[in-house]
């Protein structure tokens, strides 16, 4: 991201107007910087969790209900969200989502129970729902098609970043001030972000700081891909499409894996046998190697289609590197060793977080400006639902095998290194120029 670092603004030597020099990178910081306060803000309950299940004797099935109405209203508010995105625009779209969860976290300390925090937890999933629509969205009216990748791997990274800052914030405010105020400072963040995005974003096509240079560059790529004749699909379109069906099963045969090594990688590894003392460092391979591989699958396939590769065959290769690697899953079944087991899921991880920027930025290659964050909140659907299946499976598993003690989880890693490499297969099928490639609805790769 060394583009955002050129923070002055300077006269355009055409017009003599004052401009902000690689103001689309900005524009990526702004998104990258509502991508880590949503995550600061939706991991401050599980933080609390332990102590707020003490507070109000929750047990562990009230703990999993609340953190279900989180789960169910983002599975719908993704695709409601999206199409919220290309009705209003990007600008008001983000603002409404970034207001309305910062909002549900500064009123979350008026919950007085179960009930109360399960139904600011649904609301807040129903908000922070809009965000990657909106970003993708963004990121389609901003970024030429070779920088597509690298710019969603850089708002993307602020989840991990963002998850990994969390505890020294909201633990560090818990344990000198108490809870209330650990959701009130996180919900706090969202103003000056929400100042910040008022005042620098609108369209290329309309910014009083972008330089002309600048302006012509993005619009160019735009002009290119759209053709003014086209026909704008509505809901019902775009569902016949084998290009949408490609972008959701990217996101949903991916998703879900991560996820579930996110929120079960400390248990499977006691259930190896290794105590989470000796083995705290390799907890956080896989993150770190997570965060690196977003930006190398943006990067290369940019790379690649600036060496002249079409923008299609650029994304199904790394589509191909990622749906490969995580098969390295599969073959922790055969170990315990903690290093090893930290490197291959490691390299699973790396792997896997280059296809999902793929499937992430898919929306914004495929299809045009007024269809991209409904098809991205489609996919987002998709991803939810499909990691709510993979959590119950998982539960499920684990209880019926807990006989087998090491080999616990062996059925679970083999289906986990097995998912993205069926949705590898299914986005080579689908995703490709067809008929509505012609027609205009779709762009073509």
């Amino acid at each position: 991201m060394q583009h955002a670092a050129h923070s002055g603004q300077q006269p355009s030597p055409s017009t003599g107007r004052r401009t902000i020099p690689h103001l689309r990178w900005w524009i990526g910081a702004l998104l990258f910087a509502s991508t880590l306060i949503n995550y600061v803000d939706r991991q401050t309950l599980s933080l609390l969790a332990p102590f707020l299940k003490r507070d109000y004797h929750w047990t562990n099935t009230d703990y999993a209900a609340i953190g279900i109405a989180f789960r169910a209203a983002y599975s719908i508010g993704q695709t409601l969200c999206g199409r919220l995105m290309d009705r209003v625009g990007t600008k008001r779209g983000l603002t409404i989502t970034v207001a309305w969860y910062s909002l549900v976290s500064l009123f979350t300390p008026l919950a007085r129970g179960f009930y109360s925090f399960l139904g600011f937890r649904f609301f807040l999933g129903a908000a922070e729902s809009g965000n990657w629509p909106a970003a993708t969205k963004a990121v389609s009216e901003w970024f030429p098609k070779h920088e597509r990748g690298l710019a969603t791997a850089f708002f993307d990274s602020g989840s991990s970043i963002g998850g990994a800052i969390a505890p020294f914030i909201v633990l560090w405010i818990y344990f000198r001030y108490g809870w209330r105020a650990a959701f009130v400072v996180p919900g706090l963040l969202g103003i000056p972000w929400l100042l910040a995005w008022r005042w620098l974003y609108y369209t290329p096509q309309e910014h009083p700081l972008i330089g002309d240079a600048e302006r012509r560059m993005i619009l160019s790529d735009t002009t290119e891909q759209d053709s003014p004749n086209r026909v704008r699909p509505r809901w019902r379109h775009l569902l016949k499409l084998p290009q949408t069906w490609g972008t959701i099963v990217a996101r949903t045969f991916t998703d879900p894996v991560f996820f579930f090594i996110a929120d079960w990688f400390p248990i499977y590894l006691v259930a190896k046998g290794i105590s989470l003392k000796s083995g705290l460092i390799a907890v956080w391979i896989p993150f770190v190697a997570a965060d690196l591989g977003n930006f190398f699958g943006g990067g290369l396939s940019g790379y690649l289609i600036k060496r002249g590769w079409s923008l299609g065959n650029a994304r199904k290769a790394l589509a191909i590197f990622g749906g490969c690697g995580v098969t390295l899953l599969i073959p922790t079944i055969f170990t315990v060793n903690v290093w090893l087991l930290a490197l291959l899921f490691g390299l699973a991880t790396f792997s896997y977080a280059s296809f999902t920027t793929i499937a992430n930025v898919l929306p914004s290659d495929l299809f045009h400006s007024d269809s991209v964050a409904s098809v991205s909140g489609l996919s987002g659907t998709g991803a939810a639902i499909g990691t709510m299946i993979v959590f119950l499976l998982a539960g499920r598993l684990a209880d019926a095998r807990l006989s087998t003690g090491t080999h616990l989880f062996d059925p679970l890693m083999i289906i986990a290194g097995l998912i993205p490499f069926t949705g590898m297969l299914l986005v080579l099928l689908l995703v490709r120029n067809t008929q509505a490639t012609d027609r205009g609805l779709v762009r073509r790769i």
